[in-house]
């Protein structure tokens, strides 16, 4: 569902997925900072302003230009029954033309992991990317070991595609990723996992 313009919220069973905003910052800084150690293996290291009010501030600023000029949908996931930030996802490098495609990427709060939020939260997204932005495919990668997000990407419609190899730096050092694509209309069936 659209709220106005420029005011994109997408509604799943409980949450609210919409633009990270500045008053979101002491909610955001304070997740990230005790969701840390949870986070570190899975994502590149943290920049030593990365928790800093005015590397937030770029941060919605992006997402407010990427969500107009099309390029990107970044989103925060925001618990409906007491308004707490879970985590994001965000729906980036959007390729119009003969792609029509996107990647998606997503983290979520050590408390609020393994209650199916992200699963929602993707669902809610591709639902969104295929029906309303035309998106014909939206493309995933997680690193090997990482079985809860690939749980995330299979249970989500994902399919496993293959290996990249040296794909990002995660937690300083690149890193094979394994890759997962959704299909808008997808008739394949289930691949293997490698």
């Amino acid at each position: 569902m659209l709220i106005g313009r420029r005011r994109l919220a997408l509604e799943t069973e409980r949450m609210t997925l919409r633009l990270p905003r500045h008053g979101d910052f002491r909610a955001w800084a304070d997740l990230r900072a005790a969701s840390r150690a949870f986070l570190t293996p899975w994502e590149p290291v943290w920049a030593p302003d990365h928790l800093a009010r005015r590397a937030f501030t770029n941060r919605v600023y992006w997402a407010v230009r990427a969500e107009s000029g099309g390029t990107a949908l970044p989103l925060f996931l925001i618990r409906r029954s007491d308004e707490a930030l879970v985590g994001a996802v965000t729906l980036d490098n959007i390729r119009r033309g003969p792609a029509q495609s996107g990647t998606l990427g997503y983290w979520v709060g050590a408390p609020f992991a393994r209650q199916g939020y992200m699963r929602e939260a993707l669902r809610g997204l591709v639902h969104h990317a295929f029906s309303v932005m035309d998106l014909s495919r939206i493309e995933a990668a997680c690193l090997p070991e990482n079985t809860a997000s690939r749980g995330v990407l299979e249970t989500s419609g994902f399919k496993y595609e293959g290996v990249a190899q040296s794909y990002l730096q995660i937690n300083g050092r690149w890193r094979n990723h394994v890759l997962y694509a959704n299909l808008r209309g997808d008739r394949r069936g289930r691949t293997g996992t490698g």
